[in-house]
């Protein structure tokens, strides 16, 4: 009673009133300060470690370090191995993980009973999503490696990719499927939609934005991880590409590549540093900027995709 009073007799003072709100304002400006401040420091340190890459890296960059396989000369080393396999292995993740994730997505969201099962799923989809890397790539030894005896292969690190970004798309995807209204569920099936043609129709394409965000960051972490692809087996050195897709015989199309042994521009870049001599530094900071500039282009196009879809819907 005494508190509650004292708070009474405070609103009643227009000078304490004052005095509280400008307290609270210059607290407001102190975090707002600090704020700008956090994101000054974190910018001009990323701005350092980016113009320290490139200063470094950028002469290294030509045609020889990009055609070239690794070489225990560092004057002859490249990454042509290293960088077509990267574009490999994230061509099976986002072939497996894209479909199955938003298809995994609509069912869990649009079509399962809402019960027990559906929260207990929807748990351990948001556990997922947080699992360290290094537990997938154990995961796809004991299953992928020994049980199914697909070996150290293309298709192997695709789907140990494909298993560590799918949490986050079906996150991403229901999230994205249940922020549209439903008065557009309503209104198609007030015309006599079904509700596969409501879905593909209407919310589907309405969502689609938010599910492209889920698939950039999802595929932006894919293309850096490193830890999964030693476990499973990826070659530090190999200086040989994998069998072409497209052949010049019937029937021209080969799947031999996704059996191949290979290499990432990550792991390829962990070879060099870890070496002491300084010229395997330089190569280092030349695949670092290959694989940023690699991973700007596939969120460049994976953000151009999301705005077409957004420009191409009319609410």
């Amino acid at each position: 009673m005494r508190s509650q009073q004292h708070i009474l007799n405070n609103l009643r003072n227009p000078i304490a009133i004052a005095a509280s709100i400008q307290s609270r304002k210059r607290w407001e400006q102190f975090f707002i300060a600090l704020g700008w401040f956090s994101l000054l420091v974190a910018l001009l340190t990323l701005v350092f470690l980016v113009s320290d890459l490139f200063l470094r890296g950028l002469p290294m960059l030509n045609w020889k370090f990009f055609t070239s396989p690794p070489s225990s000369d560092p004057e002859e080393a490249g990454i042509l191995t290293a960088w077509v396999g990267s574009l490999l292995v994230i061509f099976v993740t986002a072939l497996v993980a894209i479909p199955l994730g938003i298809a995994a997505g609509i069912y869990l969201e649009e079509y399962a009973p809402k019960n027990w099962l559906l929260d207990f799923i929807e748990v351990n989809i948001t556990n997922l999503a947080g699992v360290p890397s290094i537990i997938y790539g154990l995961l796809a030894l004991g299953f992928f490696v020994y049980i199914l005896n697909w070996g150290e292969s293309i298709l192997t690190a695709g789907f140990t990719l494909a298993l560590l970004i799918l949490p986050v798309v079906i996150v991403t995807t229901r999230e994205s499927l249940r922020a549209i209204p439903q008065g557009i569920r309503e209104a198609a099936y007030a015309v006599g939609s079904s509700r596969w043609q409501v879905i593909a129709d209407h919310v589907l394409p309405y969502s689609m934005g938010g599910i492209l965000t889920g698939i950039i960051v999802g595929i932006s972490r894919a293309i850096g991880e490193t830890a999964p692809l030693i476990t499973i087996g990826a070659l530090t050195f190999i200086t040989f590409l994998p069998d072409p897709p497209i052949q010049n015989e019937f029937p021209y199309i080969s799947f031999k590549w996704i059996w191949s042994p290979f290499t990432v521009l990550p792991i390829q870049m962990f070879n060099w540093v870890s070496r002491p001599q300084e010229a395997f530094q330089v190569n280092a900071a030349a695949a670092g900027i290959v694989l940023l500039v690699l991973t700007l282009a596939v969120n460049g196009t994976a953000i151009y995709l999301r705005y077409r879809f957004r420009k191409s819907i009319k609410w």
